[in-house]
């Protein structure tokens, strides 16, 4: 964690703009409910001002502001405003239940917006700016104007609007990179210039605010902070128009990693950086891609073999960060066709089976096939496998190979060959339906008596790649037996469980009596 040591001008101020810039990402809109509840998440882990929404967009962003306004603990709450007195004035009702209030106005600043979206020149937007920051410091005391598309705004202009919106009484000023336009080097830049060059930029706090449209975002935001920004704007997830924004996870944690580089502190709790990534995610309809960054589900899981062993013999080896600092339980060694035997065996270990090194190489082998058949290995898959492997061991009667014809067209057919206690043995029968032509076929190579008394068919995990499970019971002579076996292939779970059960029933019999040959 950051160290205690730090003053008060190292904090890095978070402002989370998730329920405003993140909710005008298209797709991404959210109920009331849904925006009381993030805003909850966000007052909880330490968010410092907490962007609630743009209140003269609609009645419903009014009401919703209004309420996190007065249900909120810590946070400053702030609501955005155009540069137009009835915006200002709505801000302000809006936010006036908060215990601590935030009026949020901007106005682009560039030659292109000035000309083009405006129609203003610059002294009208100068003029604009410091009437309407007026009339918020008459509401109150926490007034932030922004520079809309200032990283390609005229730095001498920059220089003079934000002295005179400071002087207007601005208590914090925004340059935002609205376009995802800039470099790390130029935003560190501007911010330099403006803070050296504006005679009163000690009383305003500078803040960086960038989006992702050339996936620069977060590297912005920290260079914007060693040019002497120490306000981050950032995002849940990253979420917000376009390419989105940066990330407010990323951020934090980049501060919190790399504190040689980034000396600075926030007041986020990243404990609670995945659960609030997962409800925000849930909230939007938005999944969080599989390699995020710090929340994404791949963001502590490995799976190559090499990085297992290391990660084995000491996590720092591939983690430059603990999992449960980001409220992750702990890392995932996912087992797949990039595992190796030292991953499968700590797997093995961990669900508690003991087995000889001959048994674990028979396992291993049989993971490896598995995988090249489906995506993702689970727990459950292990175990149905390495159950299946000891079962195995003692087996008279083994399957080799089974093919299976089925369709609409019939008849359904299955061709299977048996290891039938060392000789190999091979049959094709038809059946109603291609399970009953399977089990027509072991019936065909191992004549038996045996009764079958139930065939049931389940998924050992999600997915249309999942391993079936079938469970077979047969009873002869007032005797019964079960087996479960597992396998992508339904058809080969169901023979295979079959065979199970009838090697029971055949190891109750004395090993010199020999099974019938076949027909």
């Amino acid at each position: 964690m950051t160290s205690p040591q730090k003053s008060e001008k190292d904090r890095v101020i978070i402002f989370d703009t998730t329920l405003r810039d993140g909710e005008q990402c298209p797709g991404a809109t959210m109920t009331f409910e849904e925006k009381l509840h993030v805003a909850e998440i966000l007052d909880g882990m330490g968010v410092d001002v907490i962007e609630a929404g743009f209140p003269i967009a609609s009645d419903g962003d009014f009401e919703a502001v209004s309420e996190i306004a007065r249900r909120a603990k810590n946070a400053v709450i702030a609501g955005l405003s155009r540069a137009q007195p009835k915006d200002i004035d709505r801000c302000a009702e809006a936010v006036k239940h908060a215990r601590r209030g935030r009026i949020h106005t901007f106005i682009a600043t560039s030659p292109l917006h000035m000309k083009v979206k405006l129609g203003m020149t610059p002294e009208q937007v100068i003029d604009n700016s410091v009437a309407v920051v007026t009339r918020a410091r008459n509401h109150i005391d926490d007034v932030e104007w922004s520079a809309e598309d200032g990283t390609r705004s005229e730095l001498d202009f920059l220089c003079r609007i934000v002295e005179a919106v400071i002087k207007a009484g601005a208590t914090t000023v925004n340059i935002p990179d609205t376009v995802g336009y800039t470099t790390a080097e130029e935003y560190a830049h501007i911010f330099r210039t403006v803070r050296e060059r504006v005679p009163n930029s000690d009383k305003a706090v500078f803040s960086v605010h960038c989006h992702n449209d050339l996936g620069m975002a977060v590297a912005n935001s920290l260079a914007g902070i060693q040019g002497g920004a120490r306000q981050i704007e950032c995002t849940i997830n990253g979420i917000g128009e376009r390419a989105g924004n940066a990330a407010l996870e990323e951020v934090v944690m980049a501060i919190n990693v790399r504190q040689d580089r980034f000396p600075y502190r926030t007041n986020i709790d990243t404990t609670m950086l995945t659960h609030a990534s997962k409800v925000v995610s849930a909230a939007t309809s938005f999944p969080v891609q599989y390699n995020k960054a710090i929340v994404g589900r791949n963001a502590f899981a490995h799976e190559s073999g090499i990085h297992q062993d290391g990660m084995l013999k000491n996590a720092q080896t591939y983690e430059i960060m603990r999992p449960e600092t980001v409220g992750v339980k702990q890392t995932s060694l996912v087992l797949g066709k990039h595992s190796g035997r030292h991953a499968f065996v700590h797997k093995l270990q961990e669900l508690g089976y003991k087995l000889a090194d001959n048994q674990i190489e028979d396992a291993f082998v049989r993971m490896k096939a598995l995988a090249d058949r489906k995506k993702d290995i689970y727990d459950e898959d292990i175990e149905a496998l390495v159950d299946q492997e000891m079962a195995l061991q003692h087996d008279r009667i083994k399957l080799v190979s089974l093919s299976v014809v089925a369709g609409t067209r019939g008849p359904q057919r299955a061709t299977m060959k048996l290891d039938v206690d060392g000789t190999m043995r091979t049959e094709e029968t038809e059946g109603n339906g291609p399970v009953d032509a399977v089990f027509n076929c072991i019936k065909a190579l191992v004549p038996h008596e045996a009764r079958l008394e139930l065939y049931q068919v389940h998924a050992v995990t999600q997915g249309t790649d999942a391993q079936a499970e079938v469970s077979v019971r047969l009873s002869q002579d007032g005797r019964s037996m079960t087996a479960r076996a597992a396998d992508p292939d339904t058809l080969v779970a169901s023979a295979k469980a079959y065979l199970g059960a009838l090697n029971k029933l055949v190891m109750k019999q004395r090993r010199d009596i020999p099974i019938a040959a076949a027909q």
